[in-house]
């Protein structure tokens, strides 16, 4: 490898690192963008988006179906079985942004919220 394509291959990572400390408000943002580039906005109602993202956590779950327990970090898995993980992960978590910004709901914010009214109550056990 030369010296050029080092350098455009570590400014391709360097990228992608960046890529990935996307804000909520940032994926929502490059969702809405998608849907209006391709006029799908028509097709995105609530009720569309939630059945597509429940169709997507059917294929999240089959990827876990015959496996079993496994430990977290998936240290037995195949590289390729990791990223086809992440690609149905992801596939859940857009739909999610898409249809929370379609219903005027706030996710970030929501979900702060929902973690504070869940440690009330559950509280963490005081320890003696």
């Amino acid at each position: 490898m030369g010296g050029g394509e080092a350098a455009a291959e570590e400014t391709q990572v360097t990228a992608q690192e960046k890529e990935t400390n996307v804000s909520l408000k940032d994926l929502s943002k490059k969702l809405d963008e998608f849907a209006k580039a391709r006029d799908w906005e028509p097709y995105h109602s609530p009720r569309n988006l939630l059945l597509a993202m429940v169709g997507e956590v059917g294929e999240l779950s089959e990827i876990f179906q015959w496996r079993g327990e496994v430990a977290k970090g998936l240290p037995n898995w195949e590289e390729s079985d990791k990223e086809h993980l992440g690609e149905e992960l992801s596939d859940v978590l857009l739909y999610l942004i898409r249809l929370s910004d379609v219903c005027g709901i706030d996710l970030g914010e929501a979900a702060t919220k929902k973690i504070v009214k869940n440690a009330i109550k559950y509280p963490a056990p005081k320890l003696v």
